[in-house]
């Protein structure tokens, strides 16, 4: 089969590799119809993971048509079109009982700190990804989910991630009616997060980037005021000066481990790899909530050190919440907001490319180029 693989950093490109094989009773095969490219895959593209190992295949967003089912497997039969959800989990472990499947105790070696995720580094458990024409999914009863007849492809496969992941940052704010909410980031993650939380009763919401047309995205979508930080000496300030001067309810990290606004943290941490990722979103986060205020992370950072502003967290009695998002919770609200016509997941779809051009695709996303928001990427094309 053709699938993207991973040869070092800023180096990906397309290969043959052996069809994936059931290699456990609960596995299935899927035939990859749909993946995409995530701003978390920017970060192995980038070399800011550890133990991101060559001839690795990314790509956690995907759906596709079951081709093979292992002899355990009940819920799905060959020719099922699924939606896969990035975590793997087992679905009976003390966590994913309590609905934390993305802490899942048995998928990952390295499981005291996250379960497993697809084609994101041997962090991770080493599972490769949908960015192929084939995938092997284990616990297949427990992931997948059948794509209702009336969900278009477009938006199945942003529901495995990006939609999920943005509602999800939305419900770890604690949002309530009337909350001044702040997203810093307007890539996927950051404008589904603004979109949703309008959907949880806040009362203002504004994201905060340094891009324009991503900004021009936010307002047109995601019905958000907007702040350009390149064009302020200091966007904290500005966001108290919005505020009354106490802050914002709610602060939503969106942009994670490549946040950009700091040149001190981006050579500590993008270049020189002292830290698990620039927390300069964080910190600005931490420093523009109000006091008794609500953090929701939903960036993305490596599992190292990472030079937070946590003192000033504990003295204004913060609450911080995070997690990789436990995608199969949320799926069952977000397909109600979907029917009902709240918004269409694939309006910020800008670019689709064919696998066999994904290292453009890469390219064109990691250098924000030709105003990229979100790239589909076709293996059959």
């Amino acid at each position: 089969m053709r699938a993207m693989v991973y040869r070092g950093p800023y180096r990906i490109r397309v290969e043959e590799k052996d069809v994936p094989r059931i290699e456990h009773p609960n596995d299935a095969i899927v035939r990859v119809t749909l993946a995409a490219i995530c701003g978390s895959d920017l970060h192995l593209y980038h070399g800011m993971m550890p133990d991101t190992r060559i001839g690795t295949t990314f790509g956690h967003e995907f759906i596709g048509v079951v081709e093979e089912v292992g002899s355990s497997v009940q819920r799905l039969k060959r020719g099922d079109r699924v939606m896969v959800p990035f975590n793997v989990y087992c679905g009976s472990c003390y966590f994913c009982a309590r609905g934390l499947y993305s802490n899942c105790h048995n998928v990952n070696p390295n499981a005291t700190a996250v379960g497993g995720i697809y084609g994101y580094s041997h962090t991770t458990g080493g599972y490769d990804g949908g960015q192929a024409e084939y995938v092997r999914v284990p616990f297949a009863d427990v992931g997948p989910q059948i794509i209702p007849d009336w969900m278009a492809d477009d938006d199945a496969v942003l529901l495995t991630d990006a939609l999920a992941t943005g509602y999800f940052a939305a419900q770890l704010g604690d949002i309530v009616e009337s909350d001044t909410v702040v997203v810093f980031g307007a890539g996927p993650v950051g404008l589904y997060a603004a979109r949703s939380a309008w959907l949880m009763g806040a009362g203002r919401v504004i994201v905060i980037d340094h891009l324009e047309y991503r900004l021009a995205k936010a307002r047109e979508f995601a019905y958000a005021e907007t702040v350009n930080f390149a064009e302020l000496d200091d966007v904290v300030l500005e966001m108290k000066r919005q505020t009354d001067y106490l802050g914002a309810d709610v602060v939503i990290d969106a942009a994670g481990a490549e946040a950009d606004g700091s040149l001190l943290q981006q050579v500590t941490s993008a270049k020189l790899k002292l830290q698990g990722g620039s927390p300069t979103a964080l910190n600005w986060a931490i420093d523009s909530v109000r006091k008794g205020g609500t953090v929701s992370v939903a960036g993305a950072y490596g599992p190292v050190f990472s030079a937070v502003k946590f003192g000033d967290a504990m003295n204004k009695g913060l609450t911080l919440r995070m997690n990789q998002t436990p995608v199969k919770r949320q799926w069952p609200r977000l397909f109600e907001h979907i029917q009902q016509g709240y918004f269409r997941p694939s309006d910020i779809v800008t670019h689709r490319i064919p696998l066999e051009h994904i290292a453009d695709g890469y390219h064109i996303f990691s250098a924000k180029l030709d105003d990229c928001i979100k790239v589909l990427v076709q293996p059959g094309a």
